[in-house]
């Protein structure tokens, strides 16, 4: 179970580091009020996108027109107009009337007329600015309605940015006494006539009407961070309408142009919409994204507030609410893995595209869900964040693509590890590099295989192997991309390595000799290591041959490999099949375009597989010039045994060995070979270059028949009835033996 979920924590853990990471990120950023303007504006413009609502016929604004003053003839509405008016709009029966004029000093003439109509007018509510603010102090109400207790606040609340998102339902003077809104007085009065009367829930104090609680917000309702709610604030669900309420100038109502019963049973709303007032407030609805910001009159924003409350309540239209803000949390995180998940999930579509189509759709779905479902939680009452979410969506799949474009440069780092930076750039970054298809070109081929390998692999455990394969594979990597060799395959324990593709240079096939050299040098630091291990030192030969080929993107759009087809290339594993270890055998094309200085320890004629006449194949030992490497010559020095080790043998080709075991005797035994002597009339001598397995019989050194040993037998000159091998693969055990009476045999 451990392992199951370690291996799935792996499998996703671009999703486990960037969620959490970004989440945490957008939360902080979020709690700074970095991001509360961004939600401020996108909450407007989903306002202005609601589908268009019915006006509100139960209020209407009688308001003061820049005409109208120009009939009053000054621009301070005296007393007598106002008392003329509010008698006028009373005859209309409305439920209540609300006058939004500052007035607590007189304006004469008429003054004691408009006492008297206030004292008379018992649904007339007045106004007074209970809070101060730079732009105004406190201004107190009509006396004649204060002494009534006909008098609400008309203060608003302004958003950093000007617009007025919020509306007050109560608060406290400064007394302490807790007083209604202008709005809020209004709306009670127009539910009196209903039979319904304003409750205080007893949980928490908040106003109700009916079975409507109104409750007061926090400072993180919705796009807010930390806002200031003092008194009893509710978010502003304005009337989705360019003219939510009728609007009349004064001159109509004073000049009895009105129908008869116009007002009756609404609220009817006095206040200056004239230009010159400067009462003016900036709302979601004020500006779109190409217009420049238009203000609505004071008074209409006291009618969008008393429309909300008589809606919420007679219409059950919502009001604006929003979750705690732990789920807004827990909002914020769910979108981040929403990105990061998306982003994981397709990160192999479209290959090394990182906008490919499918990914880049898949975003643009997600995000309209996002702006979808924020939206139509609006529609319903509900305010979520969509800035903060938004952002951690669009952070995590950054987090993912920053990862993604990183683990490419690293699969680019590591596939230079095996090419040449030029060659990484010839294939990802040239048009035709990764095209299918390919092209008849000279190129130099070199081939390297480890003897004995597979039989001391057959002895290990894999994981052992995979060890001394990755730590051989990395020197010799590291040695071929030195040289600039393009590294084509890695098969086992083989390597296949081009000189001159995909980039071709004069100097490939020199080049290629001078890997060669270097990499046989390699292995010694490789078998230091096998011996701090405690395992068998390795041995490899290399073939190197020179000649046409196909070369080119190889394999279908889903799978394809660069690779090289001809059959030069199974003419280069032929020439690397006839060496020992520590050899290096090149073909004839090769050594005449290597140029001159290259040393050669010898010579000979082979007719390998496939190949109609005989070629000749020649033993590298150095070069010199700008390289100047040299392979150690180590001379086998030979110990005849007292007594033979009897033995039987057997031919090796390719894969398969033969069925017939040959007798013979170790007659002599150096280092890492030996001189096996036969019985000439019972059968003749293997080949030269030919691989072997044998096996020792029962003897001093050997209690029983031994295990498989392999050996390639020497182009050395001998007596007749007898052969010279070399050892390519010995069991620990056995080898330990050989090298033990070899040595003694030399004392």
């Amino acid at each position: 179970m451990e392992q199951k979920w370690k291996k799935l924590a792996w499998q996703w853990r671009g999703v486990w580091v960037a969620t959490p990471m970004v989440t945490v990120l957008v939360i902080l950023l979020r709690s700074v009020g970095v991001l509360q303007a961004w939600e401020w504006g996108v909450y407007d413009q989903f306002l202005r996108w609601r589908p268009e609502e019915t006006p509100d016929e139960r209020i209407v604004v009688v308001g003061l027109d820049e005409a109208d003053i120009q009939t009053i003839g000054q621009g301070i509405v005296p007393d007598a107009v106002y008392a003329e008016l509010i008698g006028k709009l009373r005859e209309q029966n409305p439920r209540a009337i609300g006058w939004d004029i500052y007035r607590d000093q007189p304006v004469n003439p008429g003054y004691e007329e408009l006492v008297e109509v206030l004292e008379t007018t018992p649904n007339l509510i007045g106004i007074q600015k209970v809070v101060g603010d730079r732009d105004r102090e406190t201004v107190l109400p009509p006396p004649a309605l204060a002494a009534k207790g006909q008098v609400g606040f008309n203060d608003l609340v302004l958003d950093p940015d000007g617009r007025v998102r919020r509306a007050l339902i109560s608060l406290e003077d400064q007394e302490g006494n807790t007083m209604p809104s202008f709005a809020t007085y209004l709306a009670a009065l127009y539910f009196a006539a209903e039979g319904i009367a304003p409750e205080a829930e007893e949980a928490t104090g908040d106003w109700k009407f009916k079975d409507t609680v109104f409750r007061r917000i926090g400072g993180n309702i919705g796009g807010y961070v930390g806002a200031d709610v003092g008194g009893y604030q509710m978010v502003l669900n304005y009337r989705a309408h360019p003219q939510p309420f009728e609007v009349v100038p004064f001159r109509d109502v004073l000049q009895d142009r009105l129908p008869e019963d116009w007002g009756r049973d609404r609220i009817i709303l006095i206040g200056s919409i004239s230009e010159s007032s400067k009462d003016f407030f900036f709302t979601p609805y004020s500006s779109d994204l190409l217009s420049p910001p238009v203000p609505i009159p004071g008074v209409k924003l006291h009618g969008h507030i008393i429309s909300q409350i008589l809606s919420t309540v007679l219409d059950e239209r919502p009001l604006i609410t929003s979750w705690a803000e732990p789920w807004d949390w827990l909002w914020i995180a769910l979108w981040a893995t929403l990105g990061a998940t998306c982003t994981w999930v397709m990160r192999h579509i479209g290959g090394t595209q990182i906008f490919a189509l499918q990914r880049i759709g898949a975003l643009v779905g997600l995000s309209l869900v996002l702006v979808g479902s924020t939206y139509m939680a609006l529609l319903y009452g509900w305010w979520i964040p969509i800035v903060p979410p938004f952002l951690a969506f669009l952070g995590s799949t950054a987090a993912i693509t920053t990862y993604i474009a990183r683990s490419a440069g690293d699969i680019r780092k590591t596939f230079g590890r095996y090419l040449t930076a030029e060659v990484v750039a010839t294939l990802l970054e040239n048009p035709e590099g990764l095209k299918m298809g390919g092209e008849r070109r000279k190129i130099t081929i070199l081939t390297s295989d480890l003897r004995g390998f597979t039989a001391l692999s057959e002895r290990l455990p894999p994981e052992e192997v995979v060890k001394i394969l990755n730590f051989y594979l990395g020197y010799m990597a590291d040695t071929i991309t030195a040289y600039q060799g393009t590294i084509d395959e890695f098969m086992g324990d083989g390597i296949l390595v081009l000189f001159g593709a995909p980039t071709v240079r004069e100097d490939d096939p020199r080049r290629a000799i001078a890997c060669a050299i270097a990499m046989q040098q390699a292995m010694t630091p490789v078998n230091e290591k096998m011996e701090e291990w405690g395992l068998p030192l390795l041995e490899m030969g290399i073939g190197i041959n020179t000649g046409e080929v196909v070369v080119g993107n190889i394999g279908s759009e889903k799978r394809t490999k660069y690779g090289i087809v001809g059959s030069q290339v199974n003419l280069t594993y032929r020439i690397e099949g006839y060496t020992i270890g520590g050899q290096i055998l090149v073909s004839e094309t090769t050594l005449q375009a290597a140029g001159d200085e290259i040393k050669i320890n010898g010579q000979k004629e082979v007719s390998p597989k496939g190949v109609k006449k005989p070629i000749t194949i020649y033993d590298i030992g150095g070069i010199g010039g700008e390289y100047n490497l040299f392979l150690e010559t180590n001379e086998e020095e030979f110990v005849v045994l007292p007594e033979p080790l009897p033995l039987q043998y057997a031919i090796v080709s390719g894969k398969d060995v033969g069925q017939a075991d040959f007798k013979g005797h170790l007659s002599q035994l150096s280092k890492n070979r030996g001189e096996i002597t036969y019985n000439m009339d019972a059968h003749t001598a293997p080949l030269p270059l030919t691989n072997i397995k044998l096996n020792f019989l029962a003897s001093s050194l050997f209690p029983e028949l031994s295990d498989d040993v392999y050996a390639k037998v020497l182009e050395k000159d001998s007596e007749p009835g007898k052969f010279y091998i070399q050892f390519t693969s010995k069991p620990p055990k056995i080898n330990q033996i050989l090298q033990n009476f070899y040595h003694q045999m030399q004392a």
